[in-house]
């Protein structure tokens, strides 16, 4: 059975979901100056918060291959939009997922299952555990380039990410979304805009990283 997040509540990890995996490339972007204080350096664990005391962010993967039981999802793309804050207990994410408007019915909300952390696995592992709560969860035509120094993604005008230069770094960079095992290139992004309120901020010359992943329903 496939559960869909419920619009501004918090997002319970599915017990039922069939078994899935999703893999492809991914692209982030923040309000944080470069190197990003969350990254980790050299296998470092990050020993800094954000940079003003709130994370704002924008997150994409593309799905090069995918499955959710016999359900596939090869080629979609899917962004989020999120912020927390460092003061804040436990520091939440409050987030809009936004899913390829190519996706079927099902292949939407297998996604936003996965995506969301309701489907468990790598990605309720990585990141999704802390999501505190789903604004909304969106159709939108998916734009993204995650070849290197093309990097960028939009999602319809909710989300708009532009320009990437590599940033250098003598030390291997690594982020928990992807996963501490996919080292990957820290940039510096030209602009990052959210227009979906209240998640609304625009910033130029910020911090942005990009990887490869692999999620799964077991890890």
């Amino acid at each position: 059975m496939i559960v869909a997040p419920q619009t501004g509540a918090a997002v319970p990890a599915a017990v039922d979901a069939p078994p899935w995996h999703v893999t492809g490339s991914y692209f982030e972007a923040c309000n944080c100056l470069a190197i990003c204080p969350c990254r980790r350096r050299g296998g470092q664990a990050a020993t800094a918060g954000p940079t003003y005391g709130v994370c704002d962010f924008a997150l994409s993967w593309q799905v090069l291959q995918g499955s959710y039981g016999r359900l596939q999802l090869d080629g979609l793309g899917v962004i989020m939009a999120g912020s927390f804050r460092q003061d804040e207990p436990g520091q939440p994410w409050r987030v809009c997922l936004y899913i390829d408007e190519r996706a079927t019915p099902d292949q939407h909300l297998a996604v936003a299952n996965i995506f969301t952390g309701r489907a468990g696995g790598t990605a309720l592992r990585n990141y999704a555990s802390v999501i505190g709560e789903v604004h909304a969860v969106r159709r939108a035509h998916i734009e993204l380039d995650h070849r290197r120094h093309r990097w960028s993604m939009r999602a319809d005008s909710y989300v708009v990410v532009t320009g990437a230069t590599p940033v250098e770094s003598p030390l291997a960079i690594s982020c928990a979304v992807p996963g501490h095992d996919r080292p990957g290139e820290e940039l510096r992004t030209e602009v990052m805009q959210v227009n979906d309120s209240p998640l609304i901020w625009g910033v130029q010359a910020r911090c942005g990283f990009a990887t490869t992943f692999a999620y799964q329903s077991k890890d």
